[in-house]
């Protein structure tokens, strides 16, 4: 996504990427919690050890792709918000 400029995109593919932007982030939350959660869930059944704390690492591994999304959206809504107050639409 970082080759493709936001203020060149129509309206409609900015809402379009928004909208997957936001599936994507709640998708990866969703499931990097899920993940956090077994791994403590095992870690307390079978103690810690390599399992556990490669399994541990993951979520907080995968948290910048979170932020990067996260940055990209706002990008989008930023860019939405500029169209919408210039009454610019494209």
């Amino acid at each position: 996504m970082a080759s493709t400029k936001f203020n060149e995109m129509s309206t409609e593919k900015l809402l379009e990427q928004q909208k997957l932007s936001k599936i994507a982030i709640g998708a990866l939350i969703g499931s990097l919690t899920a993940l956090l959660v077994m791994v403590i869930l095992l870690t307390i059944k079978k103690g810690f050890g390599t399992v556990s704390m490669s399994l541990g690492i993951i979520p907080f591994a995968m948290i910048p792709i979170v932020v990067m999304n996260w940055s990209n959206m706002k990008e989008i809504q930023k860019e939405l918000n500029s169209r919408e107050s210039s009454g610019l639409k494209l």
